[in-house]
């Protein structure tokens, strides 16, 4: 009874490992849901603080910090948050513009290859301009403000 199980097991895992894997033109979608998600983070911890207490909002500032706590955590944490979401942004630029690029030949899988390829910059674009305000806001306001100031 195990020789045919054995057997079933190696048949599978050589063909895994001898067959060329399938394109999956969605799988690199992910990296760039992750990385907006990174650098929105950023975004959320360091920029939204600073825009609701400018606005006068600063009672609805301490009470986001009040009710959700892991935005203390972001905020202290802010210089690893940034290195990390910029890391992130910086593998998934070269992910998407690294040379040797190329969509398989089949027409199909080429325009969902192309198609998600778009997405993928697209979002990219986006979240480098969120961690960029978000980098702004933490990092450049203070000393823009007192530099202005005096």
């Amino acid at each position: 009874m195990t020789a045919p199980i054995l057997i079933t097991g190696l048949a599978r895992i050589t063909k895994l490992y001898m067959e060329p894997a399938p394109t999956k033109p969605a799988t690199s979608r992910r990296w760039g849901w992750l990385i907006l998600f990174t650098s929105s983070a950023t975004l959320i911890c360091c920029a939204l603080p600073i825009v609701l207490v400018t606005l006068g909002l600063g009672a609805v500032s301490a009470s986001l910090f009040d009710s959700l706590p892991f935005l203390t955590q972001l905020a202290l944490n802010k210089f690893w948050m940034f290195l990390g979401s910029g890391l992130l942004l910086l593998l998934g630029g070269y992910a998407l513009y690294r040379p040797g690029r190329a969509c398989p030949a089949d027409p199909e899988l080429a325009r969902q290859c192309a198609r998600a390829d778009q997405w993928n910059r697209r979002l990219w674009k986006l979240s480098i301009a969120i961690w960029a305000i978000g980098f702004a806001a933490a990092y450049l306001s203070l000393p823009l403000y007192e530099m202005l100031q005096g």
